[in-house]
């Protein structure tokens, strides 16, 4: 990816012109702005509130209260389900329903990142800990690799009273090994009608047994994965509350399904029937810019046709059909706002994936017309980021996650639109969103974090995307990311990439303790300028000083710091001054004089930087806090014990 030249402006909100002349602020908080509203409608979200909301709309699968015997007895549990039964809502209730004592519940990494242990890494268990492995979506090697290591993961979860829920592959299982079969326990689908019934209650909306007792429903039902039963829900939510008139469940419902209407057979026939290559570009032109004008739809035809090098049609203009009657031929018409749509409910739908399903060797090029109409300055907002959303879901559909990160990649490289920001956003949070798709993003965004060539638009992006979205599923991993991009070269990635993981870490100790123990690696080991700068935003001498462990890499990283920042004496200060209690200054004390202990003349240096602390305001908190810390002094170089404070 090519680097962006010029400055880089965050979430301003005034007029505020980058050294390119371009205004980049405005798009940028336009992304971040969309990212946190869908924040809270993602499924895959683990975070307590997501996990509460939902509870109450739980309906429990036949086999859960095996799996919740089994998880009792085993600490472990294996649950296998279809695709679309709501088999990972059920493994975050089991976790969910357990008391939640001293731990937290999280889910374990799908990706190495920088690690090159084991596929199951113990360092990831805390005492009391709830874990969930989502194995749904992996592939062969990493499904063998986590069974030969899950038997020393299983010893280190029992030891320290944490629990585990491991998510199957169902297409993988015929490698599960023969002595895992006993943990294993398979998940049917719950009744989908009463999963809506509950969502409709949840809402507000008393179910109605005779406008849910229509056929078109119980076929939808029938076939649809339960989230989108969940999504449907949500929808007849939305209608009651945006319609004038209260007109009732049943026009709700009717209104709700209308788009997903089977269309397919009915598409394939017209599709077969067309009579030009004209005819199939200016039906899916209003397939995937539904709402535009018919100028757009009709130039969004032609460059399509234009990119697919079709030839022009030699009639004179005026010997053919004017564009309502060719739009009147596709099934579709201008609505009374001059806004064209299709006049057959689902028929958008059907013929997005009739092109992409039975075209598939062009793709690429449907792929480049997408990015080409998005550009269009002219075109819709509203409508781009529905056609955004048409083309994300196609894509992710037939399996070309790829084409999805090379669309991110062109719409943050330097000569891209700054309007085109904030649907790289949204492209790449619904990528790490999907069911199948997301450790693929997860992967590619840890790539570009890591890489000196990623565009600043994009690290900048990468930022907003790994707080406001990858977090709320897969914090770990987010966090790798962000500390990443908080080295970066530029100093505007950096600082938001620091002030994301300052947010994330405040008030979650678990993520905090995993930062300081990344800091403390990349401090012992690279003496990074970045990490000593974060080390010093983010330690906090009152949080967590009486866990070894949060001693043991708070003593590394200073021990970075006495040796890398020549401002060190002012900080000590800020330490010395955290001490409030006698157990809390021995453990400041106890910090500071462990960075000290591989340099005896640290020690001194220490000391007197102490002393001229004292002598600023030598009241008795801080001659005690001199007193305790020369004692420490003492214990590490072997001396008896003797007070010189007075």
């Amino acid at each position: 990816m090519t680097e962006t030249i010029g400055s880089f402006v965050g979430e301003a909100y005034g007029s505020v012109h980058s050294g390119d002349g371009n205004q980049y602020n405005f798009y940028f908080e336009k992304a971040a702005h969309w990212l946190r509203s869908e924040a809270r409608k993602r499924p895959r979200s683990i975070a307590e509130q997501d996990r509460r909301h939902l509870a109450e709309r739980f309906v429990p699968p036949p086999g859960l209260q095996r799996a919740r015997a089994r998880l009792h007895v085993e600490r472990t549990v294996l649950v296998d389900g279809l695709s679309g039964s709501g088999r990972r809502a059920a493994a975050l209730m089991l976790l969910h329903e357990l008391p939640a004592g001293e731990g937290t519940l999280h889910e374990l990494p799908d990706t190495s990142d920088d690690d090159t242990g084991p596929a199951l890494d113990a360092r990831y268990i805390g005492r009391d800990d709830r874990l969930l492995l989502d194995l749904s979506e992996t592939d062969e090697a990493r499904y063998l690799a986590v069974q030969n290591a899950l038997s020393d993961f299983r010893s280190a979860v029992v030891a320290r009273d944490a629990h585990l829920v491991v998510i199957g592959p169902h297409h993988l299982n015929y490698l599960l090994r023969e002595e895992l079969r006993h943990l294993t326990t398979e998940l049917g689908r719950p009744g989908a009608g009463r999963v809506l019934a509950v969502h409709l209650k949840c809402a507000g909306i008393q179910p109605d047994e005779a406008a849910l007792g229509g056929t078109e429903l119980a076929g939808f039902l029938t076939r649809a994965p339960l989230r989108d039963v969940a999504a449907l829900a949500d929808r007849i939510r939305r209608f009651r509350d945006t319609s004038s008139a209260d007109r009732g469940l049943a026009d709700w419902l009717r209104r709700s399904l209308e788009d997903q209407h089977d269309q397919s057979g009915r598409v394939a026939a017209d599709f077969a029937a067309a009579h030009s290559g004209r005819h199939r570009a200016l039906q899916l032109a209003v397939a995937m810019f539904h709402g535009a004008t018919p100028d757009m739809v009709l130039q969004a035809a032609n460059a399509l046709l234009e990119l697919l090098s079709h030839p022009p049609d030699p009639t004179p203009r005026l010997d053919q059909a004017d564009l309502a009657a060719e739009l009147a031929a596709v099934q579709a018409a201008g609505d009374p706002d001059g806004r064209v749509r299709f006049t057959i409910a689902g028929y958008g739908r059907a013929v997005r994936q009739h092109f992409w399903t039975f075209l598939p060797d062009i793709r690429r090029q449907l792929r480049d017309w997408l990015m080409r109409q998005a550009a269009d300055p002219a075109l819709d907002p509203e409508v781009r980021r529905v056609a955004v959303g048409h083309f994300v879901q196609q894509t992710l559909r037939v399996a070309h996650p790829e084409d999805l990160a090379w669309v991110v990649e062109r719409w943050t490289s330097s000569g891209a639109p700054a309007r085109l920001i904030p649907e790289a956003a949204r492209v790449l949070a619904l990528g790490l969103d999907n069911e199948h798709h997301g450790r693929f993003f997860r992967q590619r965004v840890y790539d570009w974090a890591t890489s000196a060539d990623t565009s600043v638009h994009c690290s900048r992006v990468l930022v907003m995307v790994c707080e406001q979205t990858m977090a709320g599923s897969h914090p770990d991993q987010a966090l790798v990311r962000l500390h990443h991009l908080a080295r970066g070269r530029d100093d505007g990635v950096r600082s938001a990439a620091r002030q994301a993981v300052l947010r994330l870490t405040a008030c979650d100790d678990r993520l905090y303790q995993l930062m300081l123990k990344r800091l403390e690696t990349g401090i012992t080991y690279r003496l990074s300028a970045a990490d000593l700068g974060l080390f010093v935003e983010l330690a906090d001498p009152g949080r967590l000083l009486g866990r070894h462990s949060v001693r043991a890499s708070l003593a590394a990283c200073w021990a970075g710091v006495l040796r890398g920042r020549a401002d060190w004496t002012t900080l000590v200060g800020l330490w010395l001054d955290a001490g409030r209690t006698g157990r809390g200054r021995d453990l400041v004390a106890d910090v500071l004089v462990t960075a000290c202990a591989r340099d005896p003349r640290l020690l001194g240096r220490l000391y007197r930087v102490t002393r001229d602390w004292l002598g600023l305001r030598p009241d008795a908190d801080r001659t005690d806090m001199v007193s305790r810390l020369l004692r420490t002094i003492n214990a590490a170089q072997g001396l008896e014990d003797y007070d010189r404070t007075g």
